[in-house]
């Protein structure tokens, strides 16, 4: 069994110079509330779910963004409402959130 289930990794980066950043789309309050959230439903601790902060994930521009391990699905979000949507939809029921998602590959496929 691996150490945790599904992670949660939310960019919480500051970009200066009034550049695009997740963390002005309040990604610190997204990511606080859903740590929160996975506790309140009983899904956090080993062998369930962590909710971490990342540094830049480098998707600013898209973002907010969240990526979920291990399956390495990038979604953007709005609200709680879409929070809810990918912690029950994704983590619980294991289905991609299809409407939240983001490409997994840059432009062109990557290396």
């Amino acid at each position: 069994m691996a150490w945790y289930r599904h992670h949660l990794f939310f960019c919480t980066n500051r970009r200066e110079g009034g550049r695009a950043c997740c963390q002005e789309a309040g990604a610190g309050e997204a990511r606080a509330w859903t740590k929160a959230r996975v506790k309140e439903l009983g899904l956090a601790g080993p062998g369930k779910v962590r909710v971490n902060n990342a540094g830049c994930l480098d998707r600013c521009a898209e973002g907010p963004v969240v990526v979920v391990y291990p399956e390495g699905v990038w979604y953007t979000y709005v609200d709680q409402e879409d929070l809810e949507e990918i912690i029950q939809e994704h983590v619980v029921n294991g289905r991609v959130v299809k409407r939240l998602q983001l490409p997994s590959e840059p432009p062109g496929g990557g290396g």
